[in-house]
């Protein structure tokens, strides 16, 4: 593909993703990455602040700010470890939980917001794609790092 191509499938992705976001925000009603910490939450509550970061692919920076406002809106609840101050928990609360099983019902009420667009097979596949993209745009970043800290590619 040139590079105009490149440019041009790039752009494409990124009007579907603002597009796909808003709406998925505007049906829920909470921001993506908040509803995303709140299903990790939900698959290992209570959790570390650090490995809810790492489990997004996020920034320290980011995590706490969406952390705040979760916890803001009674939805997660943060308690430093005893034995390592350094370490907080996340848990969710209650209200969390009837939250996440409201917007469960609500979807299946209201069906996805890809439904129209792709079958449940077409969205597999995809998944399947995304997957191999982001694993190859992990592996191209972690080798980008490393030439920039050493000055020569491993």
């Amino acid at each position: 593909m040139s590079l105009e191509e490149i440019s041009h499938l790039l752009y494409h992705i990124k009007l579907a993703d603002q597009k796909i976001v808003q709406i998925f925000e505007e049906n829920i009603g909470i921001s993506l990455t908040r509803y995303e910490i709140m299903m990790r939450l939900k698959e290992e509550n209570p959790l570390l602040q650090s490995s809810l970061q790492e489990k997004l692919q996020i920034d320290q920076g980011a995590v706490t700010r969406h952390l705040k406002v979760l916890e803001a809106n009674g939805y997660v609840s943060r308690q430093r470890n005893p034995q390592n101050n350094r370490e907080v928990y996340v848990a969710l609360t209650e209200k969390a939980q009837q939250k996440i099983e409201h917007c469960e019902m609500d979807h299946k009420d209201t069906g996805s917001v890809l439904s129209p667009a792709f079958s449940d097979v077409e969205m597999k596949q995809f998944l399947t794609l995304l997957d191999k993209l982001n694993t190859q745009l992990c592996n191209i970043t972690t080798e980008t790092k490393e030439v920039n800290n050493n000055g020569t590619k491993k």
